[in-house]
C-alpha cells in the first residue's frame, strides 16, 4: 500500500473512532474533528518527529490542538500511534478521566491547556523559542480553526513569530467555514487568510485539506522555508458523512445511537492499518545543561529610598544566573526594571511589544519546555491577559508575573494606567501566589520566593521610590508576614501591604506619641496569607486592613475570608490624576486616614 493511502486510511480510522467516542461519551464535537482528519493523519504519522515512549524527550516535535474542542480527534490520534490504548477511547469526557471534553496536561503529551480560542499560536510560539535556545532542532505545529482568527491574540502570535524568525513553528488551519452558530469570519475566502498571514511575514501555503498529496507536498516546503509557516487548508466540517457535511448545526453535537450507524455505514469498514508504524523517532538530543545556581543577596541600608519596581529589575538580574530564567517584557522594560535582565542576558530576553496577551501565552509556551519565563508590564495591562492566566492555571505553568505601577501611588498618569484590580484577579486564579513587597529587600527576596516556587506567581511592585525597613539578612517566606510595629500595648492591628506599609508605619509613630498603641503587620505574602498571625492578632485587638487597591478582591478580602471583623481603607472609587501624596489623602489610605480610623476605633 502506497504512503498516501496508508495516511487516508488511518484518517478514515480516526473519522471513525471521533464518531464513536462522541456517541458514547453523549457529547463532543465530531464535524470539527472530522475536518481535520487528513491534516493530523499527515502531521503524526509522516511529518513529525516524536518517541511515543517519553513525551519528555527534548527532541519531540510538539502539537498544540489550538481548536481544543477538537479533543477526540487528538486522543484518537494517541491511540492510533500507540500512546494510549484503543480502549482508553472509552472513557472520552467521562469523569475522572484524562481524556477530557477540552485538552488538559492531565496527559504528559499535552503541555498546555487549550479550549479558550485564540491562545493555541501564542503558546507554540514560546515553544519555538525555547527550542531554539537550547539548541534543540524541533518543530511545533499548531492545529487551528478559521473561527478562532477571529481573536487578536492570533495576530499578536503571528506578529512576533516572524519578527523572532522562528522557522521551526508551523501553523496549520482548518478553514471549515462554519463556526458554533454560523459562518466564520471569511468563510471559504481563503484567500483573504492568505493574504492576513502573508502580510504578517509568514509562508503561505493553500491546500485542499482533504488531499492528502497537497498536504504532505506542503509539509514538506514548509519544511525548508525560512520563517514561520502556515498551510491554509479548505476543509469540509463533518467531511465523509453526508448528512453532516458543510451543514449548520451540528457543531458540538454527538450523533445519537441510529445517526451514528447511519454515519459509520457510509464511512465503510474500519481500514485494517497499524498506524504505529509509521511513527518516525526523532534524532538523539544533546543540548547543554542549564547551569542552575543561586543569585546574590540583597545590598541595601536602611532608609536607602528605593522603588520596589527597581528591586525586582536587580533581582531578575541576579537570577540570570540560573539559566533557565527568561524574562518577557510588554515595551516597559525601562519602567519595570526587566531592562537590568536584557543588558546582562539579551539571548534570554523578548520583547513582547505592547500584545500582553501574547506575552502570557509564550510565557507558557516557554515554560513547557523547562524555562522559568518572568513577565512583566503595568500591573493594569495584565488584565488584559486575564483568559491567558486563567488557561496558564489551568495548564499547572510555572510562570511568574510582574505588574509594575499599581495603584494610585503611581499619581498623574490616571485610573488607565493605575492597576486597581489586579489582586483580585491573580488571588482568584487557582493555585497561584501573590506577593505585595514593600521595600527594596523585601521586593528581591520576594522575586527569589517566586522564582523557586512552582507555579504561577505574582509580584506586585510600586512606582514611588519606598524606604528600605528591611535588614538584608531577613527571611520571607510564601504565606508569611512581618510585624513592624508592636508593643505589649496594642489594642488596634493594621494589616497592609506594599506602599501603605509605610503610611501605616507613620501613623503609628504618630498614634505612640498620643500614647495610642498599634500594631502593623506587612502581610506581603496576600496569598497564600499568614493566617495564624493574622487570626491570632485578631483574637487580641481590632483589625484595620489598607490597601492601594479597589474594595473587591484585595487584601481586605482576604482577610475579611478569615471570618475577621474589619474597617477597610481602600480605593473606593475611580480615582484621578494629582500627585501621589495627595491621591492617597483625597482616597483615604495615607496616614492621617490610617491615624484618623484609629482614633475612631479607641
Amino acid at each position: 500500500m502506497q504512503k498516501e493511502e496508508l495516511l487516508e486510511n488511518i484518517a478514515k480510522r480516526l473519522r471513525i473512532h471521533v464518531l464513536n467516542m462522541c456517541t458514547r461519551a453523549g457529547s463532543g464535537h465530531p464535524t470539527t474533528c472530522v475536518s481535520s482528519a487528513d491534516l493530523v493523519s499527515c502531521l503524526f504519522f509522516d511529518e513529525m518527529r516524536y518517541n511515543v515512549r517519553d513525551a519528555f524527550d527534548l527532541a519531540n516535535d510538539e502539537f498544540i490542538l489550538s481548536k481544543g474542542h477538537a479533543s477526540a480527534l487528538l486522543y484518537a490520534v494517541y491511540a492510533e500511534a500507540g500512546i494510549i490504548s484503543f480502549k482508553k477511547l472509552e472513557d472520552y469526557r467521562q469523569f475522572g478521566s484524562p481524556l477530557e471534553g477540552h485538552p488538559v496536561p492531565d496527559m504528559p503529551w499535552i503541555k498546555v491547556a487549550t479550549g479558550s480560542l485564540g491562545q493555541g499560536l501564542s503558546a507554540g510560539v514560546g515553544m519555538a523559542l525555547a527550542m531554539n535556545m537550547r539548541k534543540l532542532g524541533a518543530r511545533v505545529f499548531v492545529l487551528m480553526g478559521d473561527g478562532e482568527c477571529a481573536e487578536g491574540s492570533v495576530w499578536e502570535a503571528a506578529a512576533l513569530a516572524s519578527k523572532l524568525d522562528l522557522s521551526n513553528i508551523i501553523a496549520v488551519l482548518d478553514c471549515n467555514r462554519l463556526g458554533q452558530s454560523g459562518e466564520s469570519l471569511h468563510g471559504y475566502e481563503i484567500k483573504k487568510w492568505q493574504q492576513k498571514f502573508a502580510s504578517f511575514g509568514w509562508n503561505v501555503f493553500v491546500v485542499d485539506g482533504h488531499d492528502v498529496h497537497m498536504i504532505l507536498e506542503a509539509l514538506s516546503a514548509s519544511r525548508t522555508s525560512h520563517g514561520p509557516s502556515i498551510i491554509i487548508a479548505k476543509t469540509v466540517k463533518g467531511r465523509g458523512v453526508s448528512f453532516l457535511e458543510n451543514k449548520e448545526g451540528w457543531h458540538g453535537k454527538a450523533l445519537k445511537f441510529d445517526e451514528l450507524q447511519k454515519a459509520l455505514q457510509e464511512l465503510g469498514p474500519m481500514p485494517e492499518v497499524d498506524a504505529s508504524k509509521l511513527v518516525a523517532s526523532p534524532p538523539k538530543a544533546n543540548p547543554e545543561k542549564l547551569a542552575e545556581k543561586s543569585p546574590a543577596s540583597p545590598k541595601y541600608k536602611l532608609g536607602d529610598l528605593v522603588a520596589t519596581r527597581e528591586a525586582f529589575g536587580t533581582m531578575l538580574e541576579k537570577l540570570g544566573v540560573n539559566e533557565r530564567i527568561v524574562a518577557l517584557d510588554g515595551d516597559v522594560k525601562n519602567s519595570t526594571f526587566s531592562e537590568k535582565f536584557r543588558e546582562f542576558y539579551p539571548e534570554r530576553f523578548v520583547d513582547c511589544y505592547i500584545a500582553e496577551q501574547n506575552m502570557v501565552g509564550m510565557a507558557v509556551g516557554l515554560a513547557s519546555k523547562g524555562f522559568i519565563p518572568f513577565a512583566s508590564t503595568f500591573a493594569a495591562f495584565l488584565t488584559r491577559a486575564h483568559d491567558q492566566l486563567r488557561m496558564s492555571a489551568i495548564s499547572r505553568s510555572n510562570i511568574k508575573l510582574c505588574g509594575s505601577h499599581a495603584g494610585i501611588s503611581i499619581g498623574e498618569d490616571g485610573p488607565s494606567q493605575m492597576g486597581l484590580e489586579d489582586l483580585a484577579l491573580f488571588r482568584s486564579l487557582p493555585n497561584s501566589i501573590v506577593l505585595y513587597p514593600c521595600d527594596a529587600v523585601s521586593a528581591e527576596k520576594c522575586t527569589q520566593l517566586l522564582a523557586n516556587n512552582e507555579g504561577i506567581g505574582y509580584l506586585r511592585t510600586s512606582r514611588p521610590k519606598t524606604p528600605v525597613i528591611y535588614e538584608n539578612k531577613d527571611s520571607f517566606v510564601i504565606g508569611g508576614c512581618k510585624i513592624v510595629r508592636r508593643s505589649f500595648r496594642d489594642k488596634i492591628a493594621v494589616v497592609t501591604a506594599g506602599v501603605t506599609v509605610h503610611e501605616a508605619i507613620k501613623a503609628s509613630d504618630v498614634l505612640k506619641k498620643q500614647k495610642k498603641f498599634v500594631r502593623v503587620i506587612d502581610a506581603y505574602s496576600v496569598k497564600p496569607l499568614d493566617e495564624k498571625t493574622i487570626r491570632s492578632v485578631a483574637k487580641k485587638m481590632k483589625v484595620i486592613v489598607v490597601e492601594d487597591h479597589y474594595p473587591e478582591g484585595g487584601l481586605g478580602e482576604a482577610v475579611a475570608s478569615l471570618g475577621i471583623p474589619i474597617a477597610h481603607l481602600c480605593v473606593k472609587e475611580i480615582p484621578r490624576s494629582g500627585k501621589a501624596e495627595t491621591l492617597m489623602h483625597v482616597y483615604g489610605i495615607d496616614a492621617d486616614a490610617i491615624v484618623k480610623e484609629c482614633r475612631k476605633l479607641t
